[in-house]
């Protein structure tokens, strides 16, 4: 199957390397050349330059020299850009080969890329990437999370609880899940340092207060906080504007969605100093029953900008609430399958009562939960403090502070629930002794994340250094009340049943080196050491011994090669190293006596780009190497909880193939692929023996790791004229095991979705700019499920399963319209 889809991906895109060469026959070959200096006349390498309007782009030299070959007639725009400047742009009339010199202005402040800069990559660093703009960000922001507005990005596979994009969403890069992916905002931490997730609903509508977005596949370049075990996601905050601007921004659409968002700016004053602020308030009934959300945010930034000091404060807090919707449509729900739903209750997963509800409700919205208060409530308040000097022309000192807390619950209904699961005797009425009874319980999270970050970079004439590195400290604390119990009056009302604490302190330090062995070609080198401090303390839920204390040290090495043929070619390869510790539940579900251990991923990757002014292609092959990957096998430990294990050796492999051609001045079309192979070696599955207790083994050989699909795709035609803009992207997503036993009965089918994006830009003298966007959601109303569960079991001979699907909405749409002043 894989190869069969391999063979017919190459042949495609053969062809389309072969259209985009052909575009080029009879262009004359014109070439346009230059020198980009300060105002002395001081050479400024790694200045970028850009052809605006076209793929081409191109750094400086180290005599600050840059070149553009290949060119037809025509006018074009050149843009130059470097930290610390200010934009160049000159337009040029090309009708035989040029030499165009640029000549930069110091910039009167310290840009805010300082805050990103030791954490991104930029076109000489070694590694597969793909940069968001802010453009992009817009044309999208009607109210869905920050995944789904990434969704189209190379490898990248996104999923929603409600099936609207709006509440709890997820996603994977290569088929790693989110608490293996690194995020930073301005490079803070974002990752919970527990869990290791990142959840979005606890900032509703971020986007709309972020410049762009970096996404790093694979480990990528050194960063702070979370391992990198499949991407980094890298968001950097809005910059300062220059003036003073207020901006409306309202939509709506199906299920009862609304976003309203308001920002105001002060823009930079003559003093340096500027403020912003926005509020923002999305609400929406989600496309499976009751599976509402109610999203509050503010943002406020506000700082003094100098000429080589800056100083910057950005505090920011979500709060949500949000109906459950985490436990999906079982598959006999999906497939009216009277008979099997009939199972739920016979082999006593669920009351006969709530089978009886399940038979009843729609196929693809029903929702197990009917509780009204069945919600996670949650509050999260980020304060950040940043110092950017500029101690010298070439080396520049970043410094963040930050603090976050974090506190919330998620509220649940227990019907007819053991007494004993919350410490308590049987009650006793009369001659009668309760041992269960319906109870209403909260689970809550409280917790402090605080530290610091800093990078330090240097550049001389062939050599940019970055040294960086950062100190934060976790602390959590974890506990269970009971709000309301049957036939026990006030008796335990916000009695608390269990606790625990996580205390963690996590630390790294790293150096980086980007050396210019000569004009075309550069050397990578970057060096990691990462500490982890990490306590845990007091009883779970299942009122286990949760006591143990786990310290890390690892050494995260990555070295490479990138060659610039020209402005057309670029060539690299790269050898990253990562490790990562195990997260909470990895811990306190372990089985008693078996502690899992750290898990080390061997990055190899290698890419080729080629780029002209009508037309680009990319590709990227990597191979991920595991050791002690933590999967699950179908395990339990003592009170029956499904728990994570150590497997010895698994892989993912792969090519990311993207491309891109200007068709016409207005139309263009682009779109990514990847082809992968997902597999973990010597597999052996657990499945629960209900007949005879504990569990049956099956040794499985090799396996298919759990949600990878061999092949995901993208594509997008973009039309742009006279303010107005369409784009129709489109998502293809291969099947998916939904498990790592390989097995068909347990597997998400393959999908193929397209979305439908409009605007148009109106000009008026009553205000500065005025968009009214329209976008249609799933345009020919796919049926499809994005993510699922399942549990397998044995009894009477016979193999049975209880599983949730994810069923995402058919077509649906978001209108907007947003007003700037």
């Amino acid at each position: 199957m894989f190869t069969r889809k391999m063979n017919c991906v190459l042949r495609r895109s053969t062809l389309l390397i072969v259209l985009q060469f052909v575009c080029f026959i009879g262009f004359s070959q014109l070439a346009v050349n230059g020198t980009i200096t300060d105002k002395a006349g001081k050479a400024l390498p790694g200045a970028t330059i850009a052809v605006k309007g076209t793929y081409l782009g191109t750094v400086a030299n180290s005599n600050g020299n840059y070149k553009f070959q290949n060119l037809k007639e025509g006018n074009y725009s050149l843009v130059v850009s470097f930290l610390g400047y200010q934009t160049n742009q000159k337009e040029v009339k090309l009708v035989k080969s040029k030499k165009i010199d640029f000549s930069l202005e110091a910039s009167a402040i310290m840009a805010d890329e300082v805050l990103v800069a030791a954490t991104r990559a930029d076109r000489k660093t070694p590694v597969a990437l793909t940069n968001v703009k802010k453009e992009d960000i817009v044309a999208r922001n009607l109210g869905q999370d920050i995944p789904m507005i990434l969704s189209s990005t190379p490898s990248f596979v996104t999923t929603s609880d409600a099936g609207s994009g709006v509440g709890y969403t997820g996603f994977r890069v290569r088929g790693t899940d989110a608490n293996r992916i690194n995020v930073t905002i301005d490079g803070i931490p974002l990752n919970d340092s527990e869990s290791h997730g990142v959840y979005w609903v606890n900032m509703p509508d971020f986007a709309s207060s972020v410049e762009d977005i970096q996404i790093q596949r694979g480990v990528g370049t050194s960063t702070n906080g979370a391992a990198a075990f499949g991407a980094t996601i890298n968001l950097q905050t809005s910059k300062v504007a220059t003036e003073a601007y207020a901006e409306i921004a309202s939509s709506a659409g199906s299920f009862n969605t609304f976003k309203n968002t308001v920002k105001v700016g002060t823009g930079l004053g003559k003093n340096g100093f500027s403020f912003d602020a926005r509020l923002s308030k999305i609400t929406s009934d989600g496309y499976i029953d009751r599976a509402t959300s109610d999203l509050q945010s503010i943002f406020l930034s506000g700082g003094y900008y100098g000429e080589k000091t800056s100083i910057k404060a950005n505090f920011f807090t979500g709060k949500e609430q949000t109906y459950q919707a985490w436990n999906g449509v079982p598959s006999v729900r999906l497939n009216n399958d009277e008979a099997g739903m009939q199972e739920y209750a016979d082999n006593w997963l669920i009351s006969q009562e709530a089978v009886d509800f399940m038979k009843a409700s729609d196929s693809r919205t029903y929702n197990l939960y009917t509780y009204k208060n069945e919600t996670d409530n949650y509050w999260q308040k980020h304060s950040q403090l940043f110092l950017t000097h500029l101690l010298s022309e070439n080396t520049k000192l970043n410094i963040g502070l930050h603090y976050t807390h974090g506190e919330g619950y998620y509220e649940q209904f227990k019907p007819n629930d053991k007494l004993s699961k919350y410490g308590l005797d049987p009650i006793v009425i009369g001659s009668e002794s309760i041992t269960k009874t319906d109870v209403i319980r909260r689970k809550w999270l409280n917790n402090d994340f605080y530290g610091a970050v800093f990078s330090l970079s240097h550049s001389f004439s062939n050599v940019d250094l970055v040294w960086g590195g950062a100190l934060n400290k976790y602390e959590g604390d974890h506990y269970g009340r009971i709000r309301w119990m049957k036939n026990a009056g006030d008796a335990f009302l916000d009695q608390e049943y269990y606790a625990s604490t996580g205390t963690k302190t996590d630390y790294n330090t790293y150096l980086k080196a980007n050396i210019a062995i000569s004009e075309q070609f550069n050397l990578y080198a970057d060096m990691q050491v990462r500490g982890i401090d990490y306590k845990i303390e007091g009883i779970d839920d299942d009122f286990r011994d949760l006591t143990q204390q786990h310290d890390f040290v690892f050494f995260n090495p990555k070295l490479g090669l990138n060659l610039q043929l020209n402005n057309n070619n670029r060539f690299f390869a790269s050898l990253a190293i990562a490790n990562r510790e195990p997260n909470r539940s990895n811990y306190t579900d372990a089985e008693q006596g078996k502690t899992p251990t750290s898990e080390r991923l061997f990055d190899y990757e290698m890419g080729y780009k080629f780029t002209s002014s009508k037309a680009f292609f990319e590709t990227n092959l990597y191979f991920m190497d595991y050791k002690d990957q933590l999967v699950l096998t179908g395990q339990i430990n003592d009170v029956g909880s499904a728990i994570m294990v150590n497997v010895a050796d698994s892989y993912r492999m792969g090519a990311e193939l993207s491309g891109g051609v200007k068709i016409s001045k207005e139309f263009d079309w682009s779109g990514n692929i990847t082809l992968s192979k997902n597999e973990i070696k010597n597999f052996t599955e657990y499945v629960d023996d209900w007949d005879n207790g504990g569990q049956i083994a099956t040794d499985l050989g090799t396996t298919n790791l759990a949600f990878s699909p061999e092949v995901t795709a993208n594509s997008m035609f973009t039309y742009q004229k006279s303010g107005f803009t369409a784009q129709l992207s489109s998502q293809f997503v291969d099947e998916q095991f939904i498990d790592n036993s390989s097995s068909n009965d347990r597997k998400l089918d393959s999908y193929f979705v397209s979305n439908l994006n409009l605007s148009y830009d109106i000009k008026s003298n009553l205000f500065k700019s005025m968009r009214v966007h329209l976008q249609v959601n799933n345009l020919f109303d796919e049926e499809y499920e994005s993510n699922a569960w399942v549990y397998s079991y044995n009894t009477g001979g016979t193999r049975y399963k209880m599983d949730g699907y994810f069923p995402q909405a058919g077509i649906n749409f978001l209108a907007g319209v947003t007003v700037r002043f």
